[in-house]
């Protein structure tokens, strides 16, 4: 089990670390190529886009032929497609090189989570995926400085590295051992399954935070360069949020194994409303990047319990576990795409405000909401 968490440990941080890689690099992209908030935007939500997209055939892929086969098919393309993204210079070829990184990134990730969970006994789900998560985080971390890195070193050569790793990560899974496909669900099941009122709510539980996020990580880079912060000082503002939030997720992923997935879901809820409300309204730049600590700890408590939540429910009804994480991945795509696309779009017709102050509103009537459900989301009894 520890190599095996180890594998979907490496495979999530450096999937990660491209994806976060645009942060400290999205106001040289507004610059050189001359992009509005709706622009920078639209280059930021592509990689959601792409795994929206792919959320439902990886699930199937995974379901059919197996784990590792989906991890292989991800990892290759992720490769390939960060290449691209390196060497593009016009903005429809870095719209579509991050659209399909993140298509071949929900591949690698369906696959590798479904693969670590398949080995993994019921009452450590939190706990393994608050540490994968953990992981992804850290990718986060190194993501920022990548960025950095790429803008005194060229994005080409950054961006090829972290493609050389994911060749590595290939062959380090062909290598590992997979238990074989077991028996898929139909599709019509999973559709079926949407129905269901506890995997809903675990659903837009997912999709709330990535909302967060996407406008968090559009909105707050452009702030910051406002504010006097370069590609450096951005980085490290992330690279701290991201510190703080991989400490978060494994203590709320084992929180949430031992009290129930909705206790740590509504204190994340009330944090981010507070978070949400307070950002827009911060105009000196230490205070700013503190803001963006703290609000990247409130949205990241929601990963660990809510894609647990969704794990636990899907299973429940027989959908098991690749098309559980088919619909964490069609959960958070589109949260990430409305934060990122339409988060940058609001602020630019309006002020960082509305997106910022809408998001907390949505936080505290699902607060409400959850608080007044007859729905449970009961801990899994501790083995002794």
């Amino acid at each position: 089990m520890r190599r095996l968490l180890l594998l979907v440990g490496a495979i999530v941080l450096v999937d990660t670390m491209f994806f976060a890689a645009l942060t400290p690099l999205l106001p040289h992209y507004v610059d050189d190529l001359g992009l509005s908030k709706a622009g920078a935007g639209v280059l930021s939500a592509a990689y959601a886009l792409g795994a929206f997209v792919a959320a439902v055939p990886s699930g199937i892929v995974a379901a059919r032929l197996g784990v590792k086969t989906t991890v292989l098919v991800g990892l290759t393309l992720v490769a390939a497609t960060t290449v691209a993204f390196g060497f593009a210079h016009d903005i429809w070829v870095l719209d579509l090189a991050r659209f399909s990184q993140g298509l071949a990134s929900s591949f690698s990730w369906t696959g590798a989570l479904v693969w670590l969970l398949g080995a993994a006994p019921a009452n450590r789900r939190g706990a393994l995926i608050g540490t994968a998560m953990s992981a992804a985080i850290g990718g986060a971390l190194l993501g920022p400085v990548l960025g950095g890195v790429a803008s005194l070193v060229g994005t080409g050569v950054a961006f090829s590295a972290v493609a050389a790793l994911e060749l590595v990560l290939a062959a380090w899974a062909i290598r590992t051992p997979a238990a074989p496909p077991e028996a898929a669900e139909s599709v019509r099941d999973l559709v079926r399954g949407l129905r269901d009122r506890r995997l809903l709510l675990g659903v837009w539980l997912v999709m709330l935070p990535a909302a967060l996020f996407g406008t968090l990580t559009v909105l707050g880079p452009l702030r910051l360069d406002r504010l006097g912060f370069g590609a450096i000082g951005i980085g490290a503002t992330f690279l701290v949020a991201a510190s703080f939030e991989s400490v978060v997720n494994p203590v709320l992923g084992r929180v949430s194994d031992r009290r129930g997935r909705l206790i740590p879901l509504r204190g994340a809820l009330v944090a981010a409303a507070v978070a949400g409300i307070a950002l827009p309204w911060l105009h000196e730049r230490w205070l700013l990047a503190g803001a963006v600590v703290l609000a990247a700890g409130a949205f990241g408590a929601f990963w660990a319990p809510a894609m647990s939540l969704v794990s636990d429910r899907a299973e429940e009804l027989g959908l098991g576990h690749p098309y559980g994480f088919a619909l964490i991945n069609l959960a958070w795509a589109p949260g990430a795409t409305l934060g990122s696309a339409a988060g940058g779009s609001i602020a630019r017709a309006s002020s960082d405000a509305v997106p910022y102050l809408g998001l907390a509103a949505a936080c505290l009537v699902t607060l409400v909401a959850v608080s007044g459900s007859s729905e449970t989301a009961s801990p899994v009894v501790a083995e002794r």
